[in-house]
């Protein structure tokens, strides 16, 4: 003979109530029996009629009974914390019962008339098959660089760098610069390591959700060697991309069965968007206030695309929308990530309609891609499944509960990423939380974001030019910034030329506060054939120039008219130099 179960009485002539008891019902299983109140007729006669009508009724199998904000925290397992909350829930029970219609009708608009319990396992699969992706595109991106950028030859050798570290003689510095590299880091290892990222980026690719193990050991390994880099790698892996891919990258070693890793991943993407609105008008800069913001953005962002010179010529008007419509998007949608199902799915639309324009009109490598993979959480197995094939979905596993791994990650991210809200909104912290962002930063586990805090209004381009004699200049031309007026913005990305980047960078100040480029301007002078692989060509292949200096030249996008009559996409005017010129007389190769 079967135990005897609860039975939770509704009412059955509530399309609220049913929509909900169909919920419950999902969410329980065959641990509770459902009845409507009318077809129970005298089989409780402890409940009085009327009492049916009023609340929900939970008859326990003792026979007691419960009702109202009780009946539903019983049925669905919640009753320790109803203790907590018990009169506060009574009172919004008591509320809903009363206006049932109203919240009927917010029911329909907000989740439905259908809702299944949410779970996320397709949607982790899809996030962990983007962040693959990602992963593989940020490490292949990297191995055509990695020696020209920090190779021993390079114009920002790591070896150097990790000495500087070990002559410190603090035992601290493995944790200053965590990184595989201490052991490691002649040009064939760096080199080696980008290709085992990508190799282990096409594993975590092709493995299935069933081998969920072997997927947190490849995420571990992803995570360990980017981080390597990104601690090591100085002015030209300090971007927010490489902060964020290792912050997502650290989260989803924990995606699996349980639920509290999407919603953490939610965290990071409110955090994310949030924070790029609001620190733009947190820095008083004039020109997000007066929503004049974007038009000078096409035109001065790093590497813009071709589509960057259209947007440009639209008229003023429409550039004071975009930039209010961009700061609306930014601040006030990512707070529908926590809101019902319906309500979030639509601002997940307008997250990801704001990432597709500044994919079209900019070049941040895979900075779009990445958080079009977080917005992917917005979404949930119902709306997703379509994406997922049918034999992964059945390979699905069941929901598992929290573990303690996950458990402690999700304390961590949440102190560490409200720490940073706070200090963003207030700039100061308890001792205690600044210790602890202190410390924690040298992983990257949880960063703060937001790009274009101040606008760039001006565009200064650094112009580097050679010569044999001092009197006649030829310029070294870049793969992908702007240099001759007649070459159109290219599409590059998402891999990032890491070193036309930083030279945007550098334009933004003085070479005095830049050491990379004045060792940048002596490996040109040394010809080094790895840093000189960076560049579009090499202007001078029989031997490196005996003079080079650096030219400050202002660029705007053309308009119609000039693009027609001269065939130039930008105009320039010459500022001055950059620094001074200078000369190897001794072009030692060494």
């Amino acid at each position: 003979m079967s135990e005897p179960k609860p039975v939770l009485i509704f009412d059955g002539h509530c399309g609220f109530c049913r929509i909900w008891i169909d919920y419950w019902r999902a969410r329980t299983g065959e641990r509770v029996e459902y009845l409507a109140s009318q077809d129970v007729g005298d089989r409780f006669p402890q409940i009085p009629q009327e009492a049916y009508a009023e609340s929900v009724q939970l008859v326990r199998p003792d026979g007691s009974v419960a009702s109202g904000a009780r009946a539903v925290f019983e049925s669905l397992g919640y009753e320790s914390m109803y203790r907590w909350i018990s009169r506060p829930s009574e009172f919004a029970y008591s509320f809903i019962a009363r206006h049932r219609n109203l919240f009927y009708q917010l029911t329909r608009f907000t989740f439905g008339t259908h809702i299944e319990p949410a779970r996320f396992d397709s949607t982790q699969w899809l996030f962990l098959r983007a962040l693959a992706l990602i992963y593989a595109i940020a490490f292949g991106s990297l191995a055509f660089q990695v020696t020209g950028l920090f190779g021993a030859r390079g114009i920002v050798p790591i070896a150097p760098f990790l000495n500087s570290l070990a002559r410190t003689g603090s035992a601290l510095r493995f944790l200053v610069a965590p990184s595989v590299l201490w052991f490691a880091n002649d040009d064939t290892t760096l080199v080696g390591l980008c290709f085992a990222g990508v190799i282990l980026a096409a594993m975590l690719l092709l493995t299935g959700f069933a081998r969920g193990k072997f997927e947190r050991l490849i995420l571990s390994l992803l995570f360990i060697l980017y981080l390597s880099f990104a601690s090591t790698g100085q002015e030209f892996l300090s971007f927010q991309w490489d902060s964020l891919l290792l912050e997502a990258g650290f989260l989803a070693i924990f995606a699996g069965r349980n639920r509290i890793v999407p919603w953490l991943l939610r965290w990071l993407c409110f955090r994310l968007f949030f924070l790029s609105g609001v620190v733009k008008l947190l820095s008083e800069d004039p020109n997000w206030r007066n929503l004049s913001a974007l038009g000078f953005h096409w035109h001065t962002q790093p590497l813009p695309t071709v589509l960057a010179w259209y947007a440009d010529q639209l008229p003023a008007n429409f550039q004071h929308f975009a930039t209010g419509a961009t700061l609306g998007i930014e601040i006030a949608i990512p707070f529908v990530i926590f809101f019902p199902r319906r309500l979030r799915i639509a601002g997940a639309w307008w997250l990801i309609g704001l990432q597709v324009l500044i994919l079209a009109t900019g070049n941040y490598t895979f900075f779009n891609l990445l958080a079009l993979a977080l917005v992917l959480f917005l979404f949930d197995d119902q709306a997703l499944a379509g994406f997922v094939p049918r034999q992964i979905r059945e390979m699905l596993p069941e929901r598992a509960p929290v573990r303690f791994p996950a458990m402690v990650a999700a304390v961590l991210v949440m102190t560490l990423g409200l720490s940073h809200l706070v200090q963003t909104f207030t700039g100061r912290l308890p001792a205690p939380l600044n210790a602890a962002l202190r410390y924690s930063a040298p992983l990257q586990i949880v960063n703060t974001y937001g790009l274009f805090a101040v606008m760039t209004t001006t565009r200064i381009e650094i112009i580097l030019e050679g010569s044999p004699d001092g009197e006649s200049w030829t310029p070294y031309e870049f793969r992908y910034k702007p240099g001759n007026p007649l070459r159109a913005p290219r599409w590059v990305a998402p891999h990032q030329p890491r070193l036309d980047w930083q030279m945007w960078f550098a334009a933004l100040g003085d070479y005095r506060a830049n050491p990379w480029f004045v060792n940048f301007l002596f490996r040109l002078a040394q010809g080094r054939p790895e840093v000189l692989g960076l560049l579009k060509e090499n202007p001078f292949p029989e031997k490196p120039p005996r003079y080079l200096r650096a030219v400050l030249y202002e660029y705007h996008f053309t308009d119609f008219a000039a693009r027609h009559a001269t065939g130039e996409w930008w105009r320039r005017e010459r500022k001055g130099l950059y620094c001074p010129e200078m000369s190897l007389r001794q072009n030692d190769r060494h």
